[in-house]
């Protein structure tokens, strides 16, 4: 009798156990939200382009966009912005550019996954166009210069002054489902494309 009060016990510490451990596990996601939230990493921007309501330009402010670019431990490419920082109004369609280059002399595709600190900022910097939404190309010993048009939305909290962006390249030719003869690309609107041929 003793026995099957011990082993009653033993089962249901072990069930209370997977129980905490299931909501533990489940817990995680939402944490993490609440800790990028509060810190100000790795802040979830828009996986494509930005198709909301246009804006007016407020010259009564200006923001400070940091621009950061980093390789994946894998990849062995060169990328970096060409501007590392910009003095923006909100509202204002901004044209800025990454560089990339593959120095191997292999074909090579690429993935950039963007994130916005603080945290807080990251709904309210929309990408318009932007070489992240689509997977990068290049042929051995090939440079790309990316374009980024972005806006800082007017309704940006009062107390963010600087927004810094950062890209992380990844290595996916092993993954990419792109034909050979594919190159480099950016996905953007029309209205886009002719404020990027205007600006060029």
């Amino acid at each position: 009798m003793d026995g099957d009060n011990k082993n009653n016990k033993i089962v249901l510490k072990l069930s209370i156990t997977a129980l905490l451990m299931f909501g533990f596990g489940f817990a995680l996601v939402p944490l993490y939200d609440v800790f990028c939230e509060v810190t100000g990493i790795n802040g979830k921007t828009e996986s494509e382009s930005y198709q909301g309501k246009s804006f007016q330009k407020d010259e009564s402010r200006q923001i400070k966009v940091q621009f950061i670019a980093r390789n994946n431990d894998a990849m062995p490419w060169f990328f970096n912005p060409t501007e590392k920082t910009l003095m923006v109004n909100p509202g204002e369609s901004i044209l800025t550019y990454f560089h990339a280059k593959n120095p191997t002399l292999e074909r090579m595709v690429a993935q950039a996954i963007p994130s916005v600190s603080p945290g807080r900022a990251a709904n309210y910097f929309h990408k318009t166009a932007c070489f992240c939404f689509e997977q990068q190309p290049l042929s051995g010993l090939d440079s790309i210069k990316m374009p980024l048009i972005f806006v800082v939305d007017p309704d940006l909290p009062k107390d963010i002054k600087t927004i810094t962006l950062a890209y992380t390249l990844y290595d996916i030719t092993d993954k990419a489902a792109i034909a050979p003869d594919n190159k480099a690309k950016v996905s953007m609107s029309s209205r886009d494309n002719d404020f990027l041929t205007r600006r060029d």
